[in-house]
């Protein structure tokens, strides 16, 4: 598979704008099968877009909003950016969903997958999904969604992806899909053939706060009880913000972090962002789930955390790549928007860790996400599990 990577920074003429991204990709050889990722800042009228550019690329162009983006040159701020991938041996199959709600997005993304399977000639060996995150409203969980993916797929598929993001209004993401534009959608981009995806994810999780409590009653991603009290309760007692319900701008900073156990006795960390409390029944709802019988305990998060955690993806990723013998052309990158606002007045911080370190045939994209869709490895069998991350920085090597 073959990759490039396009950028403007126009914004406010569409035309100009495509007709930038398509004069980069003039000397671009495009195979039998291709796709174009592309993310852009939510104010971008995406349709209109799509129009100019679908005159020339006859091929499916989808993606989502995203609060900035990250290039190989590093921290690119708004602006629209496509990845081209095209290739002899692949195949892609996209769709994506109508809008969606709690009661009916497991039956549609059920009935996407299985439409979009029966297109390829062989198994899929990844998933790209982004989606719209309606789990403060409707309460469905990043997890849930992954989940529902995953058991469509047969559980046998790789999931990468996240939730579009906007500029913290949580309004104004979309996903996007050959021109039709939704809020509370799923995206699903199913590849056969010759690719051997590899994947990381590390979150800037170190230093822990004085808050471990065993979650003793939950439901998906709201947690009623901590030890011998409600989670309310447990927040007061630890001197923790409690005075308003939409606490997702207060606790962006302050990762819980949980160990989720599985069957077969592997077991995986990962980190929760807290959204909403609930003072009638001292619950607390968070962006993913927390089972019960899970330790949670608090990450205290540095600007110093979030730039080791990249360098150290990177190495990682590197290192996957130099191992293998497949040819690597493309690198997709999620960071998540609370990481963001952790690096404060400096952005580039973060990029910094990677710029100069990227090998001349690889090509990067990345966004900032409100959760991060990415395989992680058991830490007994070394098995992969598609799980939904929060405060994480996730790579996918193609």
């Amino acid at each position: 598979m073959d990759s490039i990577v396009l950028y403007t920074e126009e914004i406010d003429d569409l035309k100009e704008a495509a007709e930038e991204l398509l004069a980069q990709a003039e000397d671009f050889p495009l195979k039998k099968n291709s796709l174009a990722l592309f993310f852009t800042e939510e104010e971008v009228d995406f349709p209109e877009l799509y129009h100019l550019l679908a005159a020339h690329w006859k091929f499916p162009i989808v993606g989502c909003t995203s609060m900035a983006l990250l290039g190989r040159q590093g921290y690119l701020g708004i602006g629209v950016s496509v990845m081209l991938l095209t290739a002899d041996d692949c195949s892609f199959a996209v769709d994506m969903t109508g809008e969606l709600s709690a009661e009916t997005f497991r039956e549609e993304i059920t009935w996407t997958y299985r439409t979009l399977r029966s297109q390829l000639p062989s198994q899929p060996k990844l998933i790209l999904s982004y989606g719209g995150m309606f789990a403060t409203d409707q309460n469905v969980s990043g997890d849930e969604m992954v989940d529902a993916i995953d058991t469509a797929a047969g559980g046998t598929v790789p999931i990468f992806g996240g939730l579009a993001a906007d500029g913290f209004n949580f309004t104004g993401f979309r996903v996007f899909c050959n021109g039709r534009s939704v809020k509370n959608g799923q995206l699903l981009v199913l590849i056969a053939g010759n690719i051997s995806p590899k994947f990381v994810t590390i979150n800037s999780v170190e230093n822990r706060a004085n808050f471990s409590y065993e979650v003793t009653e939950a439901r998906h991603n709201q947690v009623f009880r901590l030890g011998g009290g409600t989670f309310l309760e447990a927040l007061e007692r630890e001197d923790m913000a409690v005075d308003k319900s939409d606490v997702v701008g207060d606790y962006l900073l302050s990762p819980f972090v949980l160990t989720l156990k599985r069957k077969n006795g592997d077991c995986v960390e990962v980190a929760r962002n807290l959204s909403w409390l609930d003072h009638e029944t001292g619950a607390g709802a968070f962006l993913g789930a927390v089972p019960e019988g899970s330790i949670l305990s608090v990450g205290i998060i540095g600007r110093s955390d979030v730039q080791k955690s990249v360098q150290q993806a990177f190495d990682k990723i590197f290192a996957e790549i130099a191992a293998s013998p497949h040819k690597y052309t493309a690198l997709l990158c999620n960071s998540c928007c609370a990481r963001f606002l952790a690096l404060a007045s400096n952005p580039k911080e973060e990029t910094d860790a990677y710029v100069n370190r990227l090998p001349a045939d690889i090509s990067l994209l990345g966004i900032y996400a409100y959760g991060e869709y990415c395989p992680e490895k058991g830490n007994k069998t070394g098995e992969y599990y598609n799980l939904f991350h929060n405060f994480t920085f996730t790579i996918l090597a193609l």
